[in-house]
């Protein structure tokens, strides 16, 4: 297996990758930022499940992505905080993605969560990604 030096781009473009593939799921190696970014996906309506498996070997991310009449939910994403230049945003600098139609996905000091959550915990933080 290859080095990643952005784990969290790579979960991404394996979820884009899936959903405009039209596959019923994907597997991504497991950290619990990822699991994080899957749980806000699901609450937000874009992943139908995903689950942690432990077979052999280090623990596996399986992801379903959401599909509505055959088409993905998901139409796009992009990850905004790179390793090499990271994004950091105050709470008044929170984007609305697609004019509140997506969401956009913070580390923050309590924790992963949506943009909207974050403005109304007033706590800013790291953009990781935005999604619509």
């Amino acid at each position: 297996m290859a080095v990643l030096s952005d784990p969290i781009s790579d979960f991404l473009t394996r979820f884009s990758n899936a959903s405009r593939a039209g596959n019923d799921s994907f597997t991504a190696p497991y950290s619990r930022i990822k699991a994080d970014i899957a749980k806000i996906l699901q609450e937000e309506g874009y992943v139908w499940s995903y689950e942690v498996v432990t077979t052999e070997g280090a623990p596996v991310l399986k992801v379903k992505p959401k599909y509505v009449d055959g088409r993905a939910v998901v139409t796009g994403l992009k990850r905004e905080s790179k390793p090499g230049r990271r994004y950091y945003v105050g709470t008044d600098e929170i984007p609305r993605v697609m004019s509140g139609l997506g969401i956009s996905i913070l580390s923050t000091p309590k924790g992963v969560m949506t943009g909207g959550r974050a403005k109304k915990e007033n706590v800013g933080g790291e953009l990781l990604a935005t999604v619509w």
